[in-house]
């Protein structure tokens, strides 16, 4: 990345970009140090289609040591230039590569697990490779889609960072794509954020309903003997479809094979990722939507996990609570913030969100 310093912008700079830009943006006013030291406002009205052509804008912007953004304020566009010039440095694939193979073995052993009588030794760890293979898959397919839509869209992002939790239930926290630079604008970060969730669940619901179908119903454990993974509208649906009952009921429950619960653990993880605040997933793809109006969402959302919390006796969502208050305010704007989505990519994003109803999970873990 370069950076100038916060230096004072000079109307001469600002003139410059004015008349550099003349065939695209017709300059009405000019402001200098405004919004921030540095950096220069243009007010006016485009002559180009935004999405068409901010390209072109960004490029002559850079070659004058600035990027271009845009904003709306009391209904009138601007065209702001901050001094800087984004140049992202190259991934380490190394750790990323390191990660992978530690979530890898840490899936292995959870998968195990189930399979053995106490701690699995390493010569046992093949037997978890069911569940490795199929959560592998998942996640994977979700930061893919991340990583190819961003690559679509020209933002540059890291290689998927995978995070290993040998100690937990299930093996990983799942992983995590990191932006270095700003989406271009709205219909970017709505495609970059609703690529992953898709593309997870469309490999997470045939391996769901495939585990299911080889996982046998039994007789319910003694009382505080056994635990019970939680339903969201999806599983519940898919249990029904596949065994032909809702489950669990009173004296029965699904024992669920390795690859049912890599499907079950693929439903929280979209489920959660797609809570619409903050740089979650569901948060891009609120700020997708509705714009500055998203933050709106922040302390309903906040409420909501409180409730939940109090009311299931959750630890997830408790930690989950405290990252949301700290994190949660921060949502990614991208530099044309005035393009809204077109009619399909608004269809996508209200879908995105009802998906999120179907696969968000109130109770993740309960004992029987």
């Amino acid at each position: 990345m370069y950076e100038p310093g916060l230096t004072s912008a000079t109307m001469e700079q600002a003139t410059v970009l004015s008349r550099k830009i003349a065939d695209l943006f017709e300059t009405s006013s000019i402001t200098v140090d405004r919004p921030e030291v540095g950096h220069i406002r243009l007010n006016g009205r485009f002559l180009c289609e935004l999405t068409s052509c901010f390209d072109e804008l960004r490029g002559r912007f850079e070659r004058q040591g600035f990027t271009p953004y845009v904003r709306e304020e009391d209904g009138t566009e601007s065209l702001n230039a901050a001094p800087v010039v984004l140049d992202p440095s190259p991934s380490r694939w190394t750790i990323n590569l390191v990660l992978l193979l530690a979530t890898i073995l840490s899936l292995l052993w959870v998968g195990a697990a189930g399979e053995t009588d106490g701690l699995p030794r390493l010569g046992e760890l093949w037997r978890g490779l069911p569940y490795c293979f199929s959560l592998m898959v998942i996640l994977g397919a979700h930061e893919l889609g991340h990583y190819f839509a961003a690559r679509y869209h020209k933002v540059p992002v890291s290689l998927p960072y995978f995070i290993p939790l040998p100690i937990s239930l299930f093996g990983t926290l799942g992983a995590v794509i990191l932006s270095k630079a700003p989406t271009t604008n709205r219909r970017a970060l709505l495609d970059i954020g609703a690529a992953g969730p898709l593309a997870g669940l469309i490999f997470a619901i045939p391996l769901l309903i495939y585990g299911l179908s080889i996982s046998p119903v039994q007789p319910l454990p003694p009382p505080g003997q056994g635990l019970l993974e939680g339903n969201s509208i999806v599983y519940a649906l898919a249990k029904l479809a596949v065994k032909g009952q809702f489950l669990p009921n009173s004296t029965e429950d699904v024992l669920l094979s390795q690859v049912a619960w890599a499907g079950w653990v693929g439903l929280l993880v979209t489920g959660i990722n797609l809570i619409p605040v903050g740089q979650l997933d569901g948060g891009r793809i609120a700020y997708a939507l509705f714009g500055q109006n998203a933050r709106k969402l922040y302390w309903p959302v906040l409420i909501a996990m409180v409730i939940l919390s109090i009311a299931t006796l959750t630890a997830t969502w408790v930690v989950l609570l405290i990252l949301l208050f700290f994190f949660g305010r921060l949502y990614e704007q991208p530099l044309d913030d005035v393009t809204p989505l077109d009619g399909r990519r608004r269809a996508l994003a209200i879908a995105s969100l009802l998906i999120f109803v179907l696969v968000f999970v109130p109770i993740p873990i309960r004992q029987v």
